[in-house]
């Protein structure tokens, strides 16, 4: 699918020993770490990069954007499992790159980004294009690195994956000046290395696991908290096993939908501001709550911890022993892989009598459903219910940030991991165009959709040109509605309808832009436009833009309004 011109060269063995220079060494060490796509934009201090990429068996990914690129190798990251990697050049190039690693950094997601730099000898002087982006950076990555010596950087891209990849994940910057790029010196490749002070928790205690256990027998009301910490230990199995071993229910947090079959009968849906009626009641009545690499954040304990779960004792799994009691009052607190932790557990738990709980549960499932009213209007819950029913809900679906993302949420019930790719804890706009496009190399096989808002494709979706130039067969679902629809919604509500700034009804015409990139555009307007022009555009072999015109004054319910508690829950406009 990804056509480059580097495909059609003879490239040179590996050798070990041989003189390279700093460019060379990069990407002989990416190389080796198995990386296959990287996604970037050159600029001055990263040309002797691009230079070794001529030659070079990488793809290289080219982006009309440094956003772009960095939110499209997160993209790749969270389909794949593996690091991402994004080059970009020194000053803007690099500072680009900043909306995307805090993204990354939110939600744990591993990122090797690599920015140039000018010369050494210019560092400090404000020379053209310099910036101190390992200083700028050193909050929002969990680990940065500015290289000196060549000699070192074997050693450094070595440390970067394996940081990047273990423990809690999260993007690593690796800063190279351009005399660095150009030194030349004998490659010597690293089998193995030892990061001094980084040693993360893999394994509970037997202590930790007994009081694991001990709250949960104790428990005739449990739920499970299935957090994003699922998907990046890869415990989606084990999560299953246990849930259906112990009968406990498992909600999932944003960051969590997918790991755990969204048709399971145990399965609750998402819980907190725009969560389900029975997820959060769940919550409010449980009396053991089981957090497994879930944050507790705001959005699910909306600021007031104290009266978070008032009748549960909560037990929390975290590999970040920084999260464990950070955000509630936590009984049992386990510090640990959460694969290791469910490996542990399903040796030591036992079946519990859920069956009163559980009908409880659904008579909650069954009394307040997701529901929407149809007045002939194209709604927007009605697009994301037709890409479900039509995708089996098989496929990877990307969002931006809004309401489209809290529909995605809510109708589109993900059944597998890493098929729902979305910013939470940055809530990035912006984010899920390119997103898709990262998703898509990393599954070229799959359908993959990404459903945006008329607001925010308009940050990135210059990036139609990568669509167009791989032919990437993405469907990019706009739910047109021509406003801030999220921004309006706060405004009705809770600012007395002073609608300010929202407008958007002078955007272009999707289908026109489009077009213009080579990509295939369609618009509805109706219930049966949406249905002929997605069918169509399912069977199309190659990308697509769709521009649904959807109610512009549709809300998102249910929603616990921000300092609430999870029982004020507002269920509808009335």
């Amino acid at each position: 699918m990804i056509e480059t011109a580097e495909q059609t060269r003879t490239l040179p063995e590996m050798r070990f020993g041989e003189e390279l220079t700093g460019a060379e060494t990069l990407l002989r060490c990416l190389l080796l770490e198995g990386v296959e796509h990287i996604f970037g934009y050159p600029g001055g201090a990263v040309l002797p990069i691009y230079d070794s990429l001529y030659s070079s068996r990488l793809k290289h990914i080219l982006a009309r954007h440094e956003q772009g690129a960095i939110h499209a190798a997160d993209g790749y990251a969270r389909a794949s499992g593996k690091a991402g990697v994004v080059v970009a050049t020194s000053g803007p190039g690099a500072t680009n790159l900043v909306t995307g690693i805090a993204t990354a950094q939110m939600d744990s997601v591993p990122l090797v980004c690599i920015t140039g730099n000018v010369a050494q000898n210019m560092i400090g002087t404000d020379a053209f294009q310099e910036a101190n982006i390992t200083g700028i950076t050193m909050p929002i990555t969990k680990h940065n690195y500015f290289v000196r010596d060549i000699r070192d950087i074997p050693r450094i891209i070595k440390e970067a994956f394996y940081i990047a990849t273990t423990g809690r994940p999260g993007p690593v910057l690796i800063d190279i000046p351009k005399d660095v790029c150009n030194m030349v010196a004998p490659f010597e490749a690293l089998e193995s290395i030892s990061v001094r002070g980084y040693h993360p928790t893999l394994v509970p205690s037997d202590e930790e696991m007994q009081q694991f256990i001990t709250a949960i027998n104790k428990s005739s009301r449990p739920v499970i908290m299935a957090g994003g910490g699922i998907l990046a230990a890869n415990a989606h199995r084990e999560l299953l096993a246990f849930s259906e071993l112990t009968h406990i229910p498992v909600i999932s947090t944003f960051m969590g939908l997918g790991n755990f079959p969204g048709t399971h009968e145990l399965a609750l849906g998402m819980p907190g501001m725009h969560g389900n009626y029975t997820a959060n009641q769940a919550l409010i009545h449980a009396d053991c709550v089981i957090g497994l690499g879930a944050r507790f954040d705001d959005r699910i304990t909306m600021g007031r911890t104290k009266e978070f779960a008032p009748n549960a004792t909560i037990v929390h799994v975290d590999i970040d022993p920084a999260e464990l009691g950070k955000n509630v009052e936590t009984a049992v607190c386990v510090a640990g892989d959460i694969k290791s932790t469910l490996e542990k557990a399903l040796v030591l738990a036992k079946p519990l009598e859920t069956s009163a709980w559980m009908k409880q549960l659904h008579g909650w499932q069954q009394a307040y459903p997701y529901s929407y009213k149809k007045d002939g209007q194209l709604k927007p819950q009605e697009v994301i219910e037709m890409l479900y029913e039509t995708t089996n809900g098989e496929a990877i679906v990307t969002t931006d940030v809004g309401q489209h993302q809290m529909w995605c949420a809510q109708y589109y019930k993900i059944k597998k991991p890493r098929s729902f790719i979305s910013s939470g804890g940055l809530g990035t706009m912006g984010f899920g165009f390119p997103s898709a496009i990262g998703a898509q190399i990393a599954h070229p096989d799959r359908t993959v959709i990404s459903v945006v808002g008329d607001g925010g494709f308009q940050m990135t979706n210059q990036e139609l040109a990568i669509l167009a130039q791989h032919k990437l067969p993405v469907k990019v679902v706009i739910i047109n509605n021509q406003c801030l629809g999220m921004v309006r919604q706060w405004q009705e509500i809770f600012y007395d309808q002073r609608y300010s700034s929202i407008d958007l009804t002078c955007s272009p015409d999707f289908v026109k832009l489009a077009e213009a990139y080579g990509v295939r555009g369609m618009r509805a307007t109706t219930s049966e436009e949406a249905q002929a022009v997605w069918k169509e555009a399912l069977e199309y072999d190659g990308p697509v833009v769709i521009d649904f015109r959807v109610a512009a004054g549709e809300n998102v319910y249910p929603m616990v309004a921000a300092g609430s508690t999870l029982d004020q829950m507002m269920l509808g406009d009335e």
